[in-house]
């Protein structure tokens, strides 16, 4: 058998040697990576490009002669002064070398540049992030299927074949038919051999050993019969299957900078499951005085505005649960991008359906408060905090699965976009499946 491989070398460079070089710089790629992110726009959120990395962290180990003790020999080519025994005055200082003075300003180092392809950088961006508290399963009608071992078959590919349940069954043919074996067949030629040509038994013999060479070419040693290959069942996968409600506040006191900085979540977002999860679906939702199931094209380049009431949204998330999403069978997530800003008289209809109707569902809700990049104070001002922000700042502290970050800089989007959906280290002792 033979194994090709047929992957592109991006770039004519060596696959395999990229390959060893991220598993070896593997942390500091990351870092890179990571903070490359920051300078993005959103169009280059998943696109390849390069990272700096230092060039001391990436050098390989190597093994050298330490400086004290030991004998060594040296071979200086084209010698013509000096033979062996002799001393070699050092140089004069700034004489012979090639090496450079260094910086009078201080240590540095050269950056050591390397280019990473778009699945590289998104596989690396994405790692470390997860889904929280993905559980719920159940079957569905998808292309997840294992396979499991169902006995044997009589046809199959050459590639499921049982040899061991083919030779079985062979030579319990053979026994039942009395095929001599290839033992028996020499032992009656050398019985034969060792008698003289005049002896009598010897015709006897060779009579014997010519029955047993035409029953042997009749039973075959192995028949079709006998071939026997490996079955295998399939059987729907449970899987986790996930939908995830973006909610966004398109209002009136929404400025521009402030839509901006939701798209950017919400894209990175999108990419993140995308990319990450085969069955996550995701539900957009626009809401002013009221809200609206739409689509990707409209909840990202929509232009309508409007006045404020979050419950609308919380209503219509609500509403498209119960028809698609059942609570039982879906891992419900839910994250809401607003500048804070709602009418008074909804806070409390906002608290009471997140308590009662949202989050008893959601395995995670994720609420980002997006503000001004111009904003400034005078010393001492101390900003209040928004209606909405305190509303939930309470219903966090009941201890729902809910977390909370504000973002007024699109270089924070990143950052932030890693705390909410960050990894959760397994407590100490607790088993892994």
């Amino acid at each position: 058998m033979q194994i090709i491989d047929r992957r592109l070398n991006p770039g004519g460079k060596s696959l395999a040697n990229r390959q060893r070089f991220i598993r070896r710089a593997k942390s500091l790629i990351r870092k890179a990576v990571h903070e490359s992110t920051a300078s993005r726009s959103i169009k280059d959120a998943d696109e390849a490009g390069e990272v700096s990395l230092p060039a001391q962290g990436v050098h390989e180990a190597t093994f050298r002669r330490g400086q004290a003790g030991g004998v060594r020999d040296y071979l200086l080519p084209g010698n013509k002064e000096y033979v062996r025994g002799d001393t070699i005055p050092r140089p004069p200082s700034g004489a012979g070398g090639s090496g450079s003075e260094g910086s009078p300003d201080g240590d540095g180092q050269d950056d050591f540049r390397f280019a990473l392809s778009r699945d590289e950088f998104v596989d690396l961006f994405l790692e470390d992030l997860e889904l929280p508290d993905l559980a719920k399963r159940r079957v569905v009608d998808t292309e997840a299927l294992s396979w499991s071992r169902a006995g044997y078959s009589v046809t199959g590919s050459p590639a499921n074949l049982a040899v061991m349940r083919t030779v079985r069954n062979s030579l319990s043919r053979r026994i039942a038919l009395k095929r001599p074996s290839s033992d028996e067949l020499a032992r009656l030629r050398e019985e034969i051999e060792a008698l003289a040509e005049d002896d009598p038994r010897r015709a006897d013999l060779e009579e014997e050993l010519d029955r047993k060479l035409r029953r042997s070419g009749v039973i075959p040693f192995i028949d079709p019969i006998d071939v026997r290959y490996r079955r295998f069942e399939s059987h729907p996968k449970p899987v986790a299957q996930a939908v995830m409600f973006c909610l966004m506040d398109v209002s009136g006191s929404m400025t521009e900078h402030m839509k901006d900085l939701a798209k950017r979540f919400y894209v990175l977002l999108y990419i993140f499951l995308r990319r990450k999860y085969k069955r996550v679906e995701v539900v957009f939702i626009r809401h002013t005085h009221q809200a609206q199931e739409v689509d990707e094209d409209t909840f990202f380049h929509s232009p309508e505005t409007g006045g404020t009431v979050v419950s609308t949204a919380l209503e219509e998330m609500r509403r498209v649960m119960a028809e698609r999403y059942s609570p039982d069978s879906w891992n419900i997530y839910a994250a809401q991008a607003s500048d804070g800003d709602n009418t008074a008289s909804d806070n409390d209809r906002t608290a009471n359906l997140l308590t009662h109707s949202i989050l008893p569902y959601c395995q995670y809700y994720a609420y980002l408060e997006v503000g001004r990049d111009s904003e400034h104070f005078p010393p001492g001002f101390i900003r209040r905090d928004s209606d909405l922000w305190q509303t939930y700042t309470e219903i966090c502290r009941t201890g729902a699965p809910m977390a909370m970050r504000k973002v007024s800089h699109r270089r924070d989007i990143y950052p932030v976009f890693r705390e909410l959906f960050a990894r959760k280290q397994a407590p100490a002792g607790a088993e892994t499946s």
